[in-house]
């Protein structure tokens, strides 16, 4: 391997600086800080995330945050892959041949990564390392709790996986590599190690578990239905579109592997059929986001200003949980609703359009002028990363939501939930 002209021109540039396992390594250490600044930030606006999501409460007053110890959690493997990665960087100089040779640096970070998360250290955060592990052993067959034993914890960590599903799809390729004759880990990536689905298959994975967390929730609510549940129309509706989201993933494989005798399809019309569901699974998401996960009347303001006679405008008035006070005939911003605990009507208009740029960026591959861009390891990587992003941003915006419902007592959720607690 070492020396191979061959195979050191694939490697370009940006997989020189940062290859696949510290890209890895870098959205995963990246999203636990993330997770910390949603809980500081949601503190700061008095909305108890730990409440919701029925995590174990602080042993004494005197304990730190939540989002103190996960700011802890954060850096404690922050330092180590900092670390890893300028050792690394010291021993390859950027050189091709020494960058493949060296993988198991970067390979050696990912799995003291995940020791972290498994080893019973009390300074590094137990309580939440354990609780995650937990949720993530139940929901990982598509489980999902009652809503008094952390029901919206579960639906909460599925949903990031399903912005981390190519990050995953990534992780296995990594490994694969690495554990390949004949390969290296930071190499350029081989998305097809292990076969031709076996990537794609890992990808639908979260969108499989959502899926079956929404038919189960269906069944719930068919049993035992309650004032606020209704049929459970809704949870059949976010079962399609989650559903919508394996189209395109198999598309985009058949895409890679393309074989006019074997699908029976032009390459123009499979890509044709791939940009369908692509559009179809972006707007039924977008749609969701606003409507059903924020809560958000955006596309009935749009409704009843496009047919004002059809949809007459809703007469909620604005309020606010920092505020008893309602203003006389002032209804809520357009668009919103009438409960905001952001300090201003533009955070969630940025939040709305922002959302609708990050569930596009499949886009990109429309343009010829940067259609070249998409198959560049950098640009894979800013893609995964505005992913996540976007999830980031979705939390603090469906937790608000959450906590207004909950406030509102339109969840049927325990009574328990209303009451004060000594977090």
């Amino acid at each position: 391997m070492d020396g191979d002209p061959a195979v050191e021109s694939q490697l370009d540039g940006f997989s020189l600086i940062l290859p696949l396992p510290y890209r890895i390594a870098f959205i995963l250490v990246l999203g636990v800080w993330a997770w910390g600044v949603n809980l500081h930030y949601l503190h700061l606006l008095k909305i108890d995330v730990p409440l919701l999501i029925k995590y174990p409460p602080r042993s004494s007053l005197s304990s730190l945050p939540h989002h103190q110890r996960t700011y802890a959690l954060a850096t404690t493997i922050t330092v180590p892959f900092v670390l890893s990665l300028l050792f690394f960087w010291t021993l390859t100089r950027g050189q091709p041949s020494a960058v493949l040779a060296w993988d198991f640096i970067p390979q050696s970070y990912l799995f003291l990564l995940f020791l972290l998360f498994l080893i019973p250290y009390k300074r590094l955060s137990p309580h939440g390392r354990s609780r995650f592990l937990t949720t993530l052993k139940r929901i990982s067959i598509g489980g999902i709790a009652e809503a008094q034993d952390g029901k919206f914890g579960d639906i909460l960590l599925a949903d990031v996986l399903t912005s981390y599903a190519k990050v995953l799809g990534d992780l296995f390729v990594s490994l694969c590599m690495f554990l390949s004759s004949g390969k290296s880990s930071t190499d350029k990536p081989d998305r097809g190690c292990g076969g031709q689905y076996v990537v794609p298959i890992i990808i639908s994975i979260p969108s499989m578990i959502r899926l079956r967390q929404c038919l189960i929730e269906y069944m719930r609510v068919r049993r035992n239905p309650t004032q606020h549940s209704g049929w459970g129309g809704q949870h059949l509706a976010n079962a399609l579109k989650y559903s919508s989201a394996f189209p395109v993933v198999v598309l985009s494989a058949l895409q890679r592997g393309y074989g006019p005798n074997k699908i029976g399809l032009s390459e123009t019309g499979l890509f044709r059929l791939w940009l369908f569901f692509v559009f179809l699974n972006s707007f039924y998401s977008f749609y969701w986001d606003v409507a059903k996960d924020w809560d958000l009347t955006l596309f009935s303001s749009l409704l009843s200003s496009t047919f004002p006679s059809a949809f007459p405008p809703s007469s909620d008035t604005t309020t606010n949980f920092h505020s008893n006070q309602v203003p006389p005939h002032q209804t809520h911003p357009w668009g919103l609703r009438p409960h905001t605990h952001f300090h201003t009507p533009q955070i969630y208009y940025t939040a709305i359009v922002l959302d609708l740029l990050l569930r596009c960026t499949w886009s990109l591959k429309l343009s010829p002028h940067l259609d070249h861009w998409n198959d560049l390891e950098g640009t894979i990587f800013l893609l995964e990363m505005a992913e996540v992003v976007r999830r980031w941003v979705w939390i603090f915006f469906r937790v608000e939501t959450e906590w207004v419902r909950v406030r509102s007592g339109a969840t049927g959720v325990d009574e328990m939930l209303l009451m004060p607690t000594g977090r």
